[in-house]
């Protein structure tokens, strides 16, 4: 609670160009959906101040004031409503006809409604709580209930002293809470008062606060105040998913165009279903390729891979396939409409930090960490060593066994021109060669003579 009532806090940070890259596990620089801090450093100089808001995770370059990088559009705080609100307090005639009209009512999510008992909360005519990382963290830890573009229903609503309590979509809460826990019977046998439903709930909370009281409202007022969050308006499911979406994005889907970067819930929109899928390998890459059209009409192949779009590439008739593969949706979907990374800038370099996910088949591995400093080389005789006049340097050189060396022991490796060891007895001739007869030995006596 003593958090709501601090002022917006924002940080100037030197970053060295050394360590621009050794924050990235830092939940202090992580900005959102593992997006990557850019940081914007001046040419000649040692450092350069990086502005964080810690409250809506906004990166800012501290000489010029430009937005580096923003979080999702989705979570980013919401422009607040003007309707005119009256001063007295809500009766219990006006009470109860809000709740009749308001009750079941039907409408289009404009932003992410997480699960959870704690839901969002709209001040009226003004800030949405939480929003930025909060907002963020609320949807990855408990879930979401819709998404922008669904149709939502006002399952429930609270009137209470000074706020409006929205149940989305039959609510966060299970139903029968205490009663689930009462068995009423006879003797042995048992039943419960209400059945056990083991399905967790899916809904959403909504809060509209009021400063000290809820005034006099209709039904119209209420939901003009709730516009940021809900649309009312009859909508078909596309113009409700589009009216969420930057306008040159949503110009794309009502013009059935598909550009890199769009999920597959935006193709799908924008295309419908594919008229045929495959799914491939390219390096250690698998992708699905979607295709739309049959020839003699255009031909788009649509690649996919994370449930994204990484390449385009349209087929017509006699001419040659055009392929598309640089990112248009990225930086439309998280910031205000400009690249992440402005060019054109000489005295910019961009620093990318996080977990970077290269492709084995086109770029080539990092450098291996190292002790030295920049330009430093090794001793004499290493692979790093550029000024070696042996030519023993180089990165990788075929292998070179040994030779072999003579062993010690005798007729291990006979050589002619060397002369015979000593203490060696001469060899003994051939019994396959022809040669002098040997003399035989002297009988002994009293044995019998040959004849």
């Amino acid at each position: 609670m003593i958090g709501q009532f601090l002022p917006q806090r924002t940080r100037s940070v030197p970053v060295p160009p050394a360590a621009a890259s050794a924050n990235c596990g830092n939940r202090f620089w992580r900005v959102a959906c593992g997006c990557a801090v850019a940081a914007l450093l001046a040419a000649g100089a040692a450092t350069a101040q990086v502005t964080i808001n810690t409250k809506t995770g906004t990166v800012t370059n501290g000489t010029t004031g430009q937005t580096i990088n923003t979080i999702d559009r989705r979570y980013q705080q919401i422009e607040p409503t003007r309707v005119p609100l009256t001063k007295s307090e809500l009766d219990a005639k006006t009470r109860l006809e809000l709740i009749r009209l308001l009750a079941s009512e039907q409408g289009f999510a404009m932003r992410p409604f997480p699960r959870g008992r704690k839901g969002l909360t709209l001040v009226a005519n003004g800030k949405l709580e939480p929003f930025g990382e909060a907002y963020l963290d609320m949807v990855t830890a408990e879930g979401l209930s819709a998404k922008p573009g669904d149709r939502v229903v006002l399952t429930d609503v609270k009137i209470d002293r000074s706020r409006i309590v929205f149940e989305l979509n039959g609510g966060p809460d299970r139903k029968h809470r205490f009663l689930r826990h009462i068995q009423i019977g006879v003797g042995p046998v048992m039943d419960p008062v209400v059945q056990q439903d083991d399905q967790e709930p899916v809904g959403a909370r909504l809060t509209l606060t009021f400063e000290n009281h809820v005034p006099e409202l209709t039904g119209a007022e209420v939901k003009a105040l709730l516009a940021p969050l809900i649309s009312f308006d009859v909508k078909t499911p596309v113009q409700a998913f589009t009216d969420t979406l930057p306008a040159k994005l949503k110009d794309a889907i009502l013009n059935h165009r598909v550009l890199v970067g769009m999920s597959t819930e935006m193709v799908l929109f924008a295309k419908g279903q594919p008229d045929g899928k495959s799914r491939e390998v390219e390096g250690q890459m698998p992708f699905e390729e979607w295709i739309y059209g049959k020839p003699p009409q255009d031909v788009e192949f649509v690649r996919i891979n994370g449930n994204h779009v990484i390449r385009l590439e349209i087929a017509k008739m006699g001419e040659t396939p055009v392929i598309f593969t640089k990112d248009e949706v990225t930086g439309l979907m998280r910031t205000d409409g400009t690249p992440l990374e402005p060019n054109g800038d000489a005295n910019t370099r961009i620093a990318k930090v996080g977990d970077v996910q290269t492709n084995p088949d086109t770029e080539a591995p990092a450098t291996p960490p190292s002790l030295r400093k920049p330009g430093e080389t090794g001793p004499i005789g290493t692979a790093t060593d550029e000024s070696d006049p042996s030519g023993r340097t180089g990165v990788m050189r075929p292998v070179q066994f040994p030779k072999e060396k003579p062993q010690t022991q005798p007729d291990a490796n006979p050589d002619a021109s060397a002369p015979p060891p000593a203490n060696t007895q001469p060899p003994l001739p051939d019994a396959s060669q022809p040669g002098p007869p040997r003399p035989q030995p002297a009988p002994p006596a009293g044995a019998d003579q040959p004849d």
